[in-house]
């Protein structure tokens, strides 16, 4: 699923989880050799050239050439001889190496099946769009990202996040192999058309265990039904699984479709970069012009300025006043999105208005236990208060409940990691390609330079910085919702021993 893996001899190398096993046993590799032997592993017999393997282990940095002799050195004798006597890796004089073995190309990584939980599991996948416009692209993925979010408001249900169930998108995959690394029981599929002011949708409920459908439908309404659609086939599944309708509040739904195609476009952009953090800005603002009373784009929206002061280091006045006040906005048009109680909440923290934000938190969850951001966000909080353990008991659930998440959860789980004082499990999780080279680095680094390794703790530092350049120690301990003196004193030494800036 998330990258290959690669079989030589009695080598397993899972480039994604950062592992080598030998016979099943982990080989002891650091994180410069697993890229190393990644690189040569994926195109085994060519000859790769020393400024490729050197940008391959240490992106972004200038690196003398001694350091890949010594790290290919490293890797001869973790590896030992192939299995016809020769070396795994030769070397082409003056010009790089080669990978000489036999390699096996297995797709996706070894994840050990995840439990099935006490109640009815589902994952929507991504529908299909049928349509010939490749644009409707769009709203084939917001009628079920749409779908994930109504059936995740039924306390009944245990239910995949939309981030891990587009995951699979435009893969052919079994059924049953995505149940099992989802950890779910059922999986709905579909397909969308829209053209001519009309939509088709087909949709099929299955139960991954035995293969049995348990229900299917086609829906050929007008594009103005197309919630209607939406909450019929909610109810519809509800009632295959529990047997009964459990009607959770009403939502707030758009009354324009180009507003909710807008916002669905945008958040999907939202923590990607500052260049598609603005173009999200840009898409929400427009769709609050156009329905002024559309709760998710104003949550949105809130969060797209948070982000510019919090991590793209855009002026902290008017865009914190700004971000409260929309989110306080998209909780009056609708209290009942759990959504918007998690955004607002957030932000409450960051005001220092902790009673008020806990309180948002709770109602969030009461509304939608299946939130995965609500529990996230909530471990970023209970950390920076001093509750690690309780910091990681949330993102662990989050993880659970969003096994392919989004980057930033693993700057929340690394962050909690380092708070708890496992420097090692920190460096592991920061360094995965899902939030490396991301505003997560400040914590590598601060990790790193706890192993005391502050070679490497300076040369994430030079990095953080290009894309950081008015980061301050100082800044950040005073804008950070701490709770905890002793927690705040941890990350600041940390910070400053890797050489950030006071």
């Amino acid at each position: 699923m998330q990258g290959s893996r690669f079989a030589f001899g009695p080598f397993v190398l899972d480039p994604g989880a950062g592992t080598l096993l030998r016979n099943n046993e982990p080989v002891a590799v650091g994180y410069r050799g697993i890229k190393l032997l990644a690189a040569l592993a994926d195109r085994p017999g060519e000859i790769l050239g020393k400024a490729e393997l050197m940008d391959a282990a240490w992106p972004g940095t200038a690196v003398e050439e001694g350091n890949l002799t010594v790290q290919i050195a490293q890797l001869r004798k973790l590896l030992g001889p192939a299995t016809d006597g020769g070396e795994w890796i030769s070397t082409v004089p003056r010009v790089g190496y080669r990978f000489t073995g036999a390699i096996e190309r297995r797709d996706g990584p070894a994840r050990k099946p995840l439990a099935l939980p006490d109640k009815p599991s589902i994952a929507v996948l991504p529908f299909v769009n049928l349509s010939n416009d490749p644009a409707q692209e769009s709203f084939a993925d917001g009628l079920a990202e749409d779908l994930t979010t109504d059936l995740s408001r039924i306390a009944g249900l245990f239910v995949i996040a939309r981030n891990s169930a587009f995951a699979y998108k435009g893969k052919a995959t079994n059924v049953r192999e995505i149940a099992q690394e989802l950890g779910v029981r059922y999986l709905l599929e579909g397909s969308a058309r829209h053209a001519g002011g009309r939509v088709r949708i087909n949709a099929q409920l299955v139960d991954a265990v035995n293969g049995d459908h348990l229900w299917a439908e086609r829906f050929d309404r007008g594009l103005e039904d197309i919630f209607a659609v939406q909450d019929e086939v909610t109810a519809k599944i509800v009632e295959a699984l529990l047997g009964r309708l459990r009607a959770p509040p009403p939502r707030n739904r758009p009354k324009s479709l180009e507003a909710y195609d807008l916002c669905v476009r945008a958040r999907k952009l939202i923590d990607d970069s500052p260049q598609t953090a603005r173009e999200a800005h840009l898409m929400l603002t427009r769709a609050v012009s156009l329905d002024p009373e559309y709760a998710e784009a104003y949550r949105w929206l809130a969060m797209n300025h948070w982000m510019g002061w919090v991590h793209w280091g855009d002026p902290i006045e008017p865009t914190r006043r700004l971000a409260l006040d929309l989110a306080r906005k998209a909780v009056a048009i609708d209290p009942n999105d759990a959504g918007c109680r998690w955004v607002l909440a957030n932000l409450l923290a960051y005001e220092r208005c902790f009673a008020e934000a806990n309180a948002e938190f709770a109602r969030a969850i009461e509304l939608d236990p299946n939130e995965a951001d609500t529990w996230a966000t909530l471990s970023d909080i209970a950390v920076l208060a001093g509750r690690v353990e309780e910091g990681l008991e949330h993102i662990r659930k989050a993880f659970r409940l969003n096994p392919f998440p989004s980057g930033w959860y693993y700057l929340t789980l690394g962050q909690a990691q380092y708070a708890a004082g496992d420097y090692e499990a920190a460096v592991e999780t920061l360094r995965r390609d899902e939030t490396y080279r991301t505003s997560s680095r400040r914590f590598l680094a601060a990790s790193l330079a706890q192993l005391g390794r502050f070679d490497e703790a300076r040369s994430e530092v030079q990095l953080f910085l290009v894309a950081n350049p008015h980061f301050t120690t100082s800044r950040w301990a005073a804008t950070e919702p701490f709770r905890d003196d002793a927690t705040r004193a941890h990350f600041v030494d940390g910070y400053l021993k890797a050489g950030l800036p006071e």
